[in-house]
């Protein structure tokens, strides 16, 4: 029934601008969250514009069939069109007894913490464009490179004039810019910074901006005011003498818009497969403008018409790189900074920029767990507990050994958990005191001594050998030799034994 199909879309839009109220409510703090609810929104808001183009028909109703469900409803017996869809339903779900029913109220509603579900953005950026962060134009810096006649840059220096096409920048002369491969190389260019926008900025309507840019393009072009695209007038013999030069002896080559110091320079410049080139480039331009001018305008014109295509893409890449002017001078300093890293180094970087994201939703997750979690401890290991009441990590466990017991039975056959708090309490005021009570005085020395048996035997072997070492000096025989030298006896009776006195 049309009703129950306006009905069910009425339904699905309310369900839609629930799920993107439900993501703008909260601002996400991280780059990449922020574009994945960004993108995540611009998708429901599609689908409501696909909603509303099968939903507008049905109230147009051209066929006639809602008005006479309506009259039908109305006129009718209401209870007899009621069972008529409620036989409908059953005969449906006799013919389909196993097909589930979905529920409707998940379809929209955002991703919760610890889903599996990855994120929108995670396969629309590389590792070099960090989440849109940065620009990743080594692809048209090597397309640039292989273009002809053009300045050999570095990747530095061309991100600050990828977008200026005046000869000497990061442009070619206006005669090598009708080539394919330019035409290509800017096509390609272009195409990269529109997709870059987009993935950037998915709630702009950059649809509108673009048709902007182009009726901009449109006036200025029928103005003739495009930077390096105004229209050439027809050269004259003799308009070099018309030019300033730097010298009276200069020479001035119109083909190849170059001046040269002097007549013989000049003349070794002409037979240069650049300057045979340039002429007969110039030379057929020249030849179209004159055909064009006996013939009609269908040749300049198509010259005119090739050079409004090289023109409008300019035109668009100068726009959007001015558009993103934040992303390309983020872009310049990030290379400049990676340029000054080690290959280990960008590794690192690279794999702490991918690594945030799970540490991050792991540790949200677990937040969310111990909130909703019970008060009772869950410890199957017998971890110790810290300040918060709850165990502490495994990995800090086995850091500190605190699997490791050491008992003490000087302090009362007391348990220490770990190596640390082992060696710790020998200087604590328990340990001593207890050694103190046995008698021990110079407790320092009984360090790494639990047992009472040993720290009793070791006190009485120091107590024995400190009574050997002290002697009293008044037992001490002193004798005197034939010379008057007064020594001990031990001494004299050595010095007799060897005949010394």
């Amino acid at each position: 029934m049309l009703l129950e199909e306006q009905r069910y879309i009425h339904e699905d839009l309310e369900r839609l601008e629930q799920g993107i109220a439900d993501r703008l409510r909260d601002e996400p703090k991280q780059i990449h969250e922020r574009l994945n609810r960004d993108h995540e929104v611009s998708q429901l808001l599609d689908q409501i514009q696909h909603q509303s183009r099968e939903l507008l028909p049905l109230y147009e109703d051209k066929t006639g069939v809602r008005s006479k469900e309506i009259l039908q409803i109305g006129s009718g017996d209401p209870f007899e069109e009621f069972y008529k869809q409620v036989a409908s339903i059953k005969e449906h779900h006799s013919r389909y007894p196993n097909e589930q029913a979905e529920n409707s109220e998940n379809w929209y509603r955002p991703r919760k913490q610890g889903d599996d579900q990855p994120f929108l953005v995670e396969s629309m950026f590389s590792g070099e464009e960090a989440y849109g962060r940065f620009f990743d134009l080594h692809a048209s810096h090597e397309s640039y490179l292989n273009l002809p006649n053009v300045k050999r840059l570095p990747y530095m220096q061309y991100l600050e004039v990828f977008d200026n096409f005046q000869p000497g920048y990061g442009g070619v002369k206006r005669a090598d810019k009708l080539t394919d491969q330019y035409f290509k190389y800017l096509g390609e260019l272009m195409e990269y910074l529109e997709s870059f926008i987009r993935r950037t900025r998915p709630l702009e309507n950059l649809e509108k901006v673009f048709g902007g840019w182009d009726k901009e393009f449109d006036l200025a072009w029928e103005k003739d005011e495009i930077e390096g695209w105004r229209k050439e007038k027809p050269a004259v013999k003799g308009s070099a003498t018309d030019r300033t030069l730097s010298s009276a002896d200069a020479v001035w080559c119109e083909a190849c818009e170059k001046e040269f110091k002097n007549e013989n320079v000049y003349k070794n410049h002409l037979t240069g497969r650049k300057h045979i080139k340039a002429t007969e480039v110039l030379a057929a331009i020249h030849g179209d403008s004159a055909n064009g001018t006996a013939n009609g305008t269908a040749t300049p014109l198509a010259h005119r018409l090739k050079e409004r295509a090289v023109a409008v893409r300019e035109y668009r890449i100068k726009k959007l790189a001015s558009a993103m002017k934040t992303e390309r001078d983020d872009t310049r300093v990030n290379v400049e900074r990676r340029q000054g890293m080690t290959e280990r180094e960008r590794q690192q970087e690279l794999e702490n920029l991918y690594n945030t994201t799970f540490r991050r939703q792991a540790k949200e997750a677990e937040e969310d767990e111990d909130d909703g979690g019970d008060d009772k401890i869950y410890n199957p290991l017998k971890l110790p507990l810290a300040w918060d009441g709850k165990p502490i990590p495994f990995w800090l466990y086995r850091l500190h050994g605190l699997g490791q017991e050491f008992p003490c039975e000087i302090c009362g056959n007391f348990v220490y958990r770990g190596r640390r708090a082992f060696d710790k309490h020998f200087n604590e005021t328990n340990h001593i005191t207890n050694l103190k009570r046995l008698g021990i005085t110079n407790t320092h020395l009984f360090r790494d001594i639990t047992s009472i048996e040993e720290a009793v035997r070791l006190w009485n072997k120091i107590q024995g050998d400190s009574r050997k070492t002290n002697v009293d000096e008044g037992s001490i025989v002193q004798m005197e030799d034939a010379e008057g030298n007064v020594m001990p006896e031990k001494v004299y009776l050595d010095l007799q034994k060897q005949g010394l006195l």
